[in-house]
């Protein structure tokens, strides 16, 4: 959409996952923010920024004066809350940080007042119960099943089956924590809430479903999704049952951005349909062409989740 979208499309927003060789995780603490005061990394997508990854880096430069070496989606998080649209929400995992690149970190004072390394068990603790699980099951995550696909915060499709439910630890905020870089204040916000939500850019939200007709060709169909009653895998589910015994979607097969530049952004999350029903093929596939649709049909045969894709390219740094 343009610089301020409306209605229930979402927000857009990237954070960074950094461990170190212990295995600790950085976490942040907004100096703006009393009631959830800690974070990881990152923060929302601006219409400047080509890609998630960019915003990810630009907020990481602007607040902490520090340039990520991004790797692999961990997770998207499709999250639903109150007073707000849904938010698309990507974490990244990233090089941790060596020891100049931390001795140089200079924190935004108006937007951070300190930094941590912290055990997971910590972090479990100190991090919003939403953030929190989306968070720990990014750790939790089997090797090479990533990215974790997750609806508020839990695991939804694939992920679900590799991630049962884990314990939900007291939620501490940052009590106890020693954070780098000063202990400031909180601060007055420059916006109330409702104004803040209404001046944010918004992009669309799309579901694609990929399914396989009794001559083995792919085929494929697509809707908005309607972010107010609906998430992409609730999208996806309607479109399959257009067609009768229609089965629910399977997995998250690829996510792919579409830069908007200053029209509207677009984000296409592509469900694997399975063979087409006794009914036929959905109402609306067509024959599955281009290099969105060669990507994630390949991704049919890999124990891996959905791969990370701008317009039907993956992104460097997403292996």
């Amino acid at each position: 959409m343009g610089a301020a979208g409306t209605g229930s499309d979402p927000l857009a927003a990237a954070g960074v996952l950094f461990r170190d060789d212990t295995g600790r995780l950085m976490i942040v603490r907004a100096v703006y923010e009393a009631e959830h005061p800690v974070e990881v990394p990152g923060g929302g997508w601006e219409t400047a920024d080509a890609t998630p990854r960019d915003t990810a880096v630009r907020e990481l430069l602007e607040e902490m004066g520090l340039r990520p070496e991004l790797r692999e989606l961990a997770c998207v998080d499709w999250s639903i809350g109150d007073r707000r649209p849904p938010i698309v929400s990507f974490l990244y995992w990233a090089a941790a940080p060596g020891a100049e690149e931390l001795a140089a970190i200079r924190l935004q004072e108006d937007e951070l007042g300190g930094y941590a390394f912290v055990t997971p068990d910590q972090a479990a603790s100190a991090l919003p119960p939403n953030l929190s699980r989306r968070v720990m099951a990014c750790l939790r995550a089997p090797a090479g099943t990533g990215p974790v696909e997750l609806e508020d915060s839990l695991p939804a499709g694939q992920s679900a089956a590799l991630l049962p439910p884990g314990p939900v630890p007291a939620y501490t905020k940052a009590a106890g924590l020693a954070l780098a870089g000063g202990d400031r204040p909180p601060v007055v916000p420059p916006l109330d809430h409702d104004t803040y939500i209404a001046t944010r850019p918004r992009i669309r939200a799309e579901a694609e479903v990929l399914t396989t007709g009794p001559d083995g060709r792919a085929l494929a169909a697509r809707t908005t999704v309607a972010a107010d009653r609906e998430t992409p895998r609730g999208a996806a589910a309607r479109l399959l049952r257009t067609a009768s015994g229609g089965p629910p979607p399977g997995r998250l097969l690829g996510l792919d951005w579409l830069p908007g530049g200053t029209g509207c952004t677009r984000l296409v999350f592509v469900f694997d349909g399975g063979p087409t029903g006794p009914a036929g093929p959905v109402d609306g596939a067509a024959p599955a062409t281009g290099a969105r649709a060669a990507a994630c049909l390949a991704r049919r045969g890999s124990a891996r989740g959905p791969i990370e894709l701008v317009d039907g390219v993956a992104p460097d740094g997403s292996a």
